[in-house]
């Protein structure tokens, strides 16, 4: 009984953001009773190339993969300021390029190999949070770069370059707010890998690089999911199954009942009365901050139905990306990964996430709003 006790304590607090995502999904099935509209919550593709992605990554750990390539970081960028700020804009352009969620879980490992084998925990946090915020900010300049873009350059129909245009300011500005933090909080110490040198096995990493570019192409829509994930878990079964085994499933059930939370939410007529009428007072301000409560990509979905004025609404819910850890999906991708690390640190990591990711949120809002206002 004891040991059973202890396990169910483990699973509870190393999953306990799947834990809090399912209790807030099924408060919201008593106001919203499952029905046929629940099919349209989920985003099959977006938990497609986030499986096929756990996965690959699984596969190139195994070959050590990962631990090369911080070796090699570490020697190219020697001090642990300029580790760090490549870590993070690494980060930050993949996020442009293969979606925020993707970059993260592809450069959230990377992260932790470097910092851990040169001795540098004492930075861990602060680069995970920085990841953090560059993957939810960089991915604003492009359509594709996060979920909630490709949703309103969609509906709305926005030419690529106006788009652009619109989200090129504070851009620009987390450009400028993302350095300073590194060179601010990471001193410039020399950096040495400590670990042993170890060489990734050719063939398999090979292998794993084409289903990791077969992954960006699932993700750029070039090939259907449904065909894309079929192969690359197929492969994987036959190549490596303990990659498969790996895969952190409850991250994937976490995005599931988020899904179910988010989509009740948006049904529940108070809540669309209530964002309504915010809406009509500040559509930059209001998108922002709803993203804090309900996520950004709900949060577009459920405001692009009382505003045609897209400008302001596409900033609001991008800057929203920052704040609490459950205003982007992707944050929870970041916070599952450090506490899969770093079992109880949790509250630790929370405190240093909310103090960077409000600082920005503040910034970023105020400056977007004195311009609007001075437009």
């Amino acid at each position: 009984m004891n040991t059973f006790l202890e396990k169910t304590g483990r699973f509870a607090r190393k999953n306990i953001v799947m834990l809090i995502a399912f209790t807030l999904a099924l408060v919201t099935c008593f106001f919203i009773p499952p029905d046929k509209n629940y099919q349209g919550y989920f985003d099959l593709r977006t938990l497609s190339c986030l499986l096929a992605t756990l996965a690959i990554v699984c596969a190139l750990k195994n070959v050590n993969f990962f631990y090369f390539l911080a070796e090699k970081t570490v020697k190219v960028f020697k001090t642990a300021r300029a580790s760090v700020i490549a870590l993070v804009f690494i980060t930050f352009i993949g996020s442009m390029l293969i979606a925020n969620d993707m970059a993260l879980l592809t450069f959230l490992p990377l992260g932790y190999i470097v910092l851990t084998n040169a001795k540098k925990e004492k930075y861990m946090i602060f680069t995970f949070v920085m990841q953090n915020i560059a993957a939810n900010l960089g991915g604003m300049l492009t359509p594709f770069g996060n979920p909630q873009n490709l949703y309103l350059y969609s509906k709305f129909d926005i030419p690529t370059l106006e788009f652009m245009k619109i989200m090129i300011i504070p851009f620009a500005i987390s450009i400028l707010l993302i350095t300073a933090c590194c060179f601010i909080f990471v001193k410039k110490e020399p950096l040495a890998f400590e670990g042993e040198t170890v060489r990734p096995e050719p063939k398999r990493s090979i292998l794993y690089l084409i289903l990791f570019v077969l992954s960006i192409v699932m993700v750029f829509r070039a090939i259907p999911y449904w065909i894309g994930l079929p192969i690359i878990l197929i492969v994987l079964l036959i190549v490596d199954r303990k990659a498969l085994l790996a895969v952190d499933y409850p991250l994937l059930f976490t995005f599931v009942f988020f899904f179910i939370f988010a989509g009740n939410m948006a049904r529940i007529e108070p809540v669309r009365t209530f964002f309504s009428n915010l809406l009509n007072l500040n559509t930059l301000l209001f998108s922002a901050l709803s993203c804090q409560i309900i996520s950004n990509v709900p949060s577009a979905i459920l405001l692009s139905q009382f505003t045609d004025n897209y400008a302001p609404l596409l900033i609001g819910v991008n800057i929203g990306g920052v704040g609490t850890v459950i205003s982007s999906l992707a944050s929870l991708i970041t916070f599952r990964e450090y506490c899969a690390h770093n079992a109880g640190k949790g509250g630790k990591y929370l405190a240093v996430f909310s103090a960077f990711n409000f600082s920005f949120l503040i910034i970023l809002t105020g400056v977007m709003l004195l311009l609007g206002s001075l437009v």
